[in-house]
């Protein structure tokens, strides 16, 4: 097996944490303390081709590989999660539009993310659907040649911020099968009857926008459907080897940032009359932490590099990649505020901020609970 990566992979990877130090590290604190968008710091990224980058290279990408996004991701959210998660989220939504999506839907919507222009998102999750996708009730019905919407959307990345989403609805409620009858609808914000209230108050993640959506007799043309009427479902369940394989990548970078911080600290923290790396105890710390972000590094690539190669089993190995990342980044950010000791509990240190950042990555996408039974499904050949 051939675990190195290319001279463009190390190339790409050296130049986002540039970026990512020049650009990111010195208004992390303010935007997170902020709970504000970095429109700004998101507009540089689109120049690199940092948003979409997996987008086709005719829609304006640099057509990333799972890898190298994995790779972006990393450096990004070991910066900080925040600013990160806004610039790999940019796209977030689009891959239904790659897949699915006409001609003129690829054409209209994918380019203005690449070049900075617009912002787009997904809309699945409701007050009472999170986990279990087929309790959606956002319902969207045919009136002549348009779709009228009505429903809410709960915890929507880019809510507020957004020019338009992917809107997973439901369209026929008498389908026999449950996994039939949903569709994806593309809105665009500036719709009559759309509205967008922010989230705020949220543990970590701050600087990104988190939003309620309110969908009152919103009309759409038809021509904004997303593939076959009463598939959107199982469109959703193609992409989430590759989205959790993303969220994998982001605990990765979140323990590799407070890998790096409680290192340089305990080199220059002294107690006794010496550095505090001196002690075993510390030192016992450092090995494990380090230790279990490069086994979450290399079970996150083979995940990332399964995707691109159509491998067998995917959809456990993904899961098992989130599952387990999102796990050591938890335990390795609270390990380096304990280094840290009172100096970490406030945000005079970056570790702090990882430290709540981490959290998320065990909820969203799918919880820790969700990644074990989609594991144990796949591994006694359960199905859906």
């Amino acid at each position: 097996m051939d675990y190195s990566l290319s001279d463009e992979q190390r190339a790409i990877r050296e130049e986002v944490r540039r970026f990512a130090e020049n650009e990111v590290a010195p208004v992390a604190g303010e935007y997170d303390e902020a709970e504000t968008y970095p429109a700004e710091v998101v507009r540089k990224a689109s120049e690199m081709g940092l948003t979409g980058a997996h987008f086709p290279v005719e829609y304006g990408g640099v057509g990333y590989s799972s890898l190298e996004n994995a790779l972006v991701t990393e450096e990004l959210f070991a910066v900080d999660p925040g600013i990160g998660l806004c610039i790999t989220s940019a796209g977030f939504g689009a891959e239904a539009i790659i897949s699915f999506g006409t001609d003129d839907q690829k054409e209209r919507f994918l380019p203005p993310i690449t070049e900075g222009e617009s912002v787009m998102g997904a809309a699945i999750s409701e007050p009472q659907a999170g986990s279990d996708v087929t309790s959606v009730r956002t319902r969207a019905e045919k009136d002549g040649d348009e779709w009228v919407i009505n429903g809410t959307k709960m915890w929507i990345t880019n809510g507020s911020v957004g020019d338009y989403f992917v809107v997973m609805c439901q369209t026929d409620p008498d389908a026999d099968d449950r996994y039939a009858g949903f569709s994806q609808l593309i809105v665009e914000a500036d719709r009559d009857g759309f509205s967008a209230d922010k989230i705020t108050g949220k543990m970590g993640i701050r600087a990104s926008d988190t939003a309620e959506l309110v969908f009152d007799d919103v009309r759409v043309p038809e021509e904004n459907l997303v593939g076959t009427e009463g598939m959107g479902f199982l469109q959703l369940m193609q992409f989430f080897d590759e989205t959790r394989t993303a969220v994998a990548a982001q605990a990765v970078g979140i323990a590799k940032g407070a890998c790096d911080r409680a290192l340089d600290y305990a080199k220059e923290r002294e107690q006794f009359g010496r550095p505090i790396g001196d002690f075993q105890a510390i030192q016992h710390k450092l090995a494990e932490m380090h230790t279990a972000t490069e086994a979450a590094r290399q079970l996150t690539y083979k995940s990332a590099w399964s995707v691109d190669n159509d491998e067998g089993q995917l959809t456990a190995l993904a899961s098992m990649a989130k599952e387990f990342a999102s796990n050591v980044a938890t335990d390795v950010a609270d390990e380096a505020v304990q280094i840290h000791g009172g100096a970490g509990f406030v945000n005079d240190h970056d570790v702090e901020r990882l430290y709540r950042d981490a959290k998320i990555t065990q909820i969203y996408e799918g919880t820790t609970e969700i990644q074990k039974n989609i594991i144990a499904r796949e591994l006694l050949g359960k199905g859906i």
